[in-house]
């Protein structure tokens, strides 16, 4: 069965601390476009909210994901990591079939 996206407490706690810093509410987009080294890549960047996105919201934060990209994202799991190469935000998606070094582009 194909479930929205779910993100993690770290991702919201991380969304909360950057709008904090930057004073204002901040919504992150989560999309998936064509292109990348295997076929797709995601794009995650701050963003302003369109209508027809699907709201994932919590600690009052919100993470918007386009329906376009939404059956690519089905099941994923968006979270936020701290590792020796740096911090950022992550997808695991059980739908990619093979993903390349930099964790950006995936097939599927």
């Amino acid at each position: 069965m194909n479930l929205p996206p779910r993100v993690t407490n770290r991702a919201f706690e991380r969304l909360a601390e950057i709008a904090e810093s930057a004073g204002e509410p901040q919504i992150l987009r989560v999309a998936v476009n064509g292109g990348g080294c295997s076929g797709f890549q995601y794009e995650i960047a701050l963003d302003k909210r369109a209508e027809d996105d699907l709201v994932l919201e919590a600690q009052g934060q919100q993470v918007v994901i386009d329906p376009v990209s939404l059956p690519f994202l089905a099941n994923a799991v968006i979270d936020f990591t701290e590792e020796l190469i740096g911090a950022r935000f992550t997808i695991d998606n059980p739908n990619a079939s093979s993903s390349c070094g930099c964790g950006v582009s995936f097939s599927m």
